[in-house]
């Protein structure tokens, strides 16, 4: 049985991890603005991802008996005045998960909590895939600079995720 700090600490990981499904499907629909199909796409992926993160939350929690108790969800940011200020506010929100979810992890190894652990890890492995994506996309970004042909073949790579 999880304690009442990791049980508090993963209904705020559920709550995170649904409000970066809206502000991915926020950036999406900026993407659509722009008519970038291929990083408006990337970007519903990343949303539909990012619920999946909160359901294995949830399901843990269903699991080891505690009740899932929803908050609300903040309103997501829906202007950009670039696309490289996308990517880099992907970046920090990443971080920033990336930071609560080794908080979590802390406490669990604190009060060694070895079934949360072993559900953490694979989170864990997520985040470091997460922020060197996005790390990767920013770095493509900064190479192709204003060129409008790098953005073009750029959004169709990008639209190509799975």
């Amino acid at each position: 049985m999880i304690s009442n700090k990791i049980y508090d600490l993963m209904l705020e990981q559920i709550n995170a991890e649904l409000f970066s499904s809206y502000l991915y499907l926020s950036m999406s629909a900026f993407f659509e603005e722009k008519n970038l199909r291929g990083l408006a796409k990337w970007m519903k992926v990343q949303s539909d991802e990012e619920r999946e993160h909160a359901m294995k939350f949830y399901d843990y929690l269903v699991t080891v008996g505690k009740k899932v108790i929803l908050k609300s969800i903040t309103a997501p940011k829906s202007d950009w005045s670039s696309i490289m200020e996308v990517w880099q506010d992907t970046l920090a929100h990443e971080k920033k998960i990336t930071d609560m979810i080794n908080k979590i992890m802390y406490q669990a190894v604190e009060e060694k909590d070895f079934a949360s652990i072993n559900f953490l890890n694979w989170f864990i492995n997520e985040q470091v895939e997460e922020v060197t994506t996005v790390e990767e996309i920013i770095a493509k970004f900064e190479m192709i600079g204003d060129s409008k042909q790098g953005l073009y073949f750029l959004d169709k790579e990008l639209g190509s995720r799975a």
